[in-house]
């Protein structure tokens, strides 16, 4: 099965919708009420639809539950997964500006740039997530793929695990680890209009506007609309930023149907952009330079654009069976000079190269299903059918230097001029095609339930159709791989109280398989889909004001490299990360709010080439990782609240050997807000301080280079509601 290649700007479709389950959701005041929290108890209402995100949790910062792949949006105590969302109460009040800001509050993620570029780049469970590989609304192939705006989000909701099950192969084939799932905005009841403006202490000023409405007489269509703009200095020396994010989301939802537009555009723009640095002939990681400290010459810079859409919808076909369809897609332009230094001694002298690179990409993806519930004797049963497709094209090209990189330091940085470059390939005014990328996929899962829905099993499979085809810089044909493969899930939740759920899971990931390198004998040739084996058992807790998590997981991952004997490259290698996850969340007292979590990980190299580096840690993987977060709203002064969170990032390694050690680094953020009532509105001010002690550290070494944290910043705002 495969999906049609049509350009982003053809999508159509016609959509049906939503599976109306029987649930419990927690009625909840807000963040600065003192009402109790009581159980309210909802049969078929549109918490339990599959497009419908699960409620806020107890404090407002997080919702116990996500989108589950064709699944839909689950209940976390439901599901044998470990799931949490991050709400848009919390972007706002940490004003987070992109993914990497918002997961920040997930011990379990570590962000660093891309390979020599400014994308961010996560690691969940030990294990790397692409931008690209982000969902929007549980489709791949929509959002942009280096860098993501916040204003977008409803929530940002993190799959704990591999999940090739429950999501597919992503686009780029990363995440085995986890996946991330943003949840676009809806019209609420009640009307919106919003202006926020905001400036950094170095001079990065944004400003936005926000609407939604709903019309009807059954308030059954909806319009929400928002557009930031941001441009000025960041606190890295002579970096300089430009955004532009905007998006509107249109929705119907009928007693029966709901359907759903999003259209949006976003372009960022880097000026003067830090790169990473990576590790050339060094015999220790040498300490990061001062933290507003800029190595990359002033030339270095990036354009990106974006436009994407996605049309969904849902339909009941009878009260018990749902049926669904979404296709989504973007196309991106970008284009940048790169220029990255490679450090060689301890002292910090280091060579930068440059590399020019126009790129071009277009997506489309796709999801359609049925959901139904129904039972067997004194069995229940949720039957879930869905198919899910992203078709990708790549074009690109480069001019670099090769043979005259300049010297520098990362310490005492020389502006090096732009160079005649001396090395290129491909057409640079317009790039010939690299790419096609076909994942297709089929998903059967059903959950039994029995007494009364305390014990659930699931089983499920999804087979999985890649085929993915690569060209050279001229557009010729170079290799093409495609490969099947049914991938298992097996799980159980166990629910011995009303707030406490037990569960275990066998699930899978998949990858596109390498390409054999030259010097191997089947040299060219691709090697097969790459299998990663998860199994998971862990606790959930809900106790209204309070819950949280404890899971033990170990995933398993093959690793590729040439077998001495006999010169073949194929997957002889393996990683196995063995991990416990434990996090907390909610509001315990009146005013009081928390979110903590807590990581830590074996992430041993279990076989390799002849058992060179055996036993070793994987490259760019923290034995650990502590998140302390809270909020307090002052009694004493109504309206005000303190924040405050501490990051600490256990040590890891920039080299397989294990003789680079990055050093382990904790990092302190504060913030105070003040919802301020006005002539029948509220203004609210926010002031945070990002990295309060100005700490200087390597903030990652994921991918085997080193990506340096951000330096202090202080971020003022003001949002009116009118």
């Amino acid at each position: 099965m495969s999906l049609p290649c049509l350009s982003w700007r053809t999508l159509t479709f016609v959509l049906l919708g939503s599976l109306p389950l029987p649930c419990t959701v927690w009625a909840q005041a807000s963040s600065n009420d003192s009402a109790s929290l009581e159980t309210v108890t909802v049969i078929g209402e549109a918490a339990a639809r599959g497009d419908t995100p699960a409620p806020a949790f107890a404090g407002g910062q997080v919702a116990a539950g996500a989108r589950v792949g064709t699944w839909g949006q689950r209940n976390a105590a439901d599901v044998p997964f470990n799931v949490i969302g991050f709400t848009a109460e919390l972007i706002e009040n940490q004003q987070a500006e992109t993914l990497a800001d918002v997961l920040i509050n997930d011990a379990s993620v570590q962000s660093g740039f891309g390979y020599g570029n400014y994308a961010e780049k996560f690691q969940i469970r030990g294990f790397e997530l692409d931008g690209e590989d982000v969902a929007y609304g549980g489709l791949y192939g929509v959002l942009p793929r280096q860098v993501v705006a916040t204003n977008i989000a409803e929530r940002v909701e993190l799959f704990k695990g591999a999940n090739a099950f429950a999501n597919g192969v992503s686009p780029s084939g990363s995440g085995v680890g986890g996946a991330i799932n943003i949840e676009p905005k809806r019209a609420a009841d009640e009307p919106l209009n919003r202006l926020t403006t905001g400036v950094t202490d170095s001079g990065y000023v944004e400003s936005g506007i926000e609407l939604g409405r709903r019309f009807g007489d059954e308030n059954q269509f909806g319009v929400r609309a928002n557009v930031v703009r941001g441009r000025g200095d960041t606190a890295i020396d002579g970096e300089e930023r430009r955004a532009t994010s905007a998006v509107i989301g249109l929705d119907y939802r009928g007693e029966r149907g709901r359907a759903s537009l999003d259209i949006g555009h976003q372009s960022h723009t880097v000026n003067g952009g830090r790169s990473v640095v990576y590790a050339g002939s060094i015999t220790a990681v040498p300490d990061a330079p001062s933290a507003s400290t800029n190595y990359t010459p002033e030339w270095a810079n990036t354009d990106l654009n974006t436009n994407f859409a996605m049309l969904r919808g849902e339909y009941d076909i009878t009260d018990s069976w749902t049926a669904y369809a979404a296709l989504g897609g973007n196309d991106t332009r970008e284009s940048g000079v790169y220029a990255s230094p490679t450090v060689n001694n301890s002292q910090g002298d280091a060579t930068i190269g440059q590399m020019r690179v126009p790129y071009r990409a277009e997506s489309v993806g796709g999801q359609a299903g049925l959901r139904g519930v129904f039972d067997t004797g004194m069995v229940t049963h949720q039957l879930d059918l869905g198919y899910s497709s992203v078709y990708r094209t790549t074009r690109s090209a480069y001019e670099m230097v090769l043979f005259t990189p300049s010297d520098t330091n990362i310490y005492q940085p020389v502006d090096v001029p732009l160079q005649t470059p001396d090395w290129s390939d491909g057409d640079m005014s317009n790039p010939n095609l690299r790419s096609r990328t076909r994942n297709n996929g089929v998903s059967l899962s059903d959950t039994l339930g029995f007494l009364d829905d305390r014990l659930l099993f699931t089983l499920g499979a999804r087979y999985q159709e890649v085929d993915v085809t690569n060209y050279d810089y001229k557009g010729d044909f170079d290799n093409n791989f495609s490969d099947t493969r049914l991938s298992p899930v097996y799980g159980v939740v166990v629910k011995p109280t009303d707030s406490l759920s037990l569960y275990a899971n066998h699930i899978e990931a998949l990858q596109p398989g390498d390409t054999a390198p030259t010097s191997a004998v089947n040299a060219g040739q691709s090697i097969g889909l790459v299998e990663a084996k998860q199994n998971e058992v862990g606790a959930k807790l809900d106790l209204g004001n309070l819950g949280g998590s404890l899971s033990l997981f170990e995933i398993e991952q093959p690793n590729a490299f040439i077998n001495t004997e006999t010169g073949v490259y194929d997957y002889y290698g393996e990683q196995r990360n063995r991990g416990v996850e434990v996090s907390v969340y909610g509001e315990p007292l009146d005013g009081l709010r928390l979110l903590s979590s807590a990581m830590w990980i074996d992430p041993e190299l279990t076989r390799t080439d002849d058992g060179t580096n055996q036993g070793n840690d994987a490259i760019g993987v923290p034995g650990y990782r502590l998140v302390l977060g809270s909020e307090w709203d002052i009694p004493q002064a109504p309206g005000w609240t303190l924040s405050g969170r501490a990051v600490r990032n256990g040590s890891q390694y920039l080299d397989a050997a294990n003789q680079l050690e990055v050093d382990a680094w904790t990092r302190w953020d504060l913030g105070v807000r003040y919802a301020m009532p006005l002539n029948g509105t509220t203004l609210t001010w926010r002031a945070n301080i990002e990295n309060l002690t100005d700490e200087n550290y390597w903030a990652s070494a994921t991918g085997g280079y080193l990506t340096q944290g951000e330096p202090r910043t202080v971020k003022l705002s003001a949002a009116l509601d009118f």
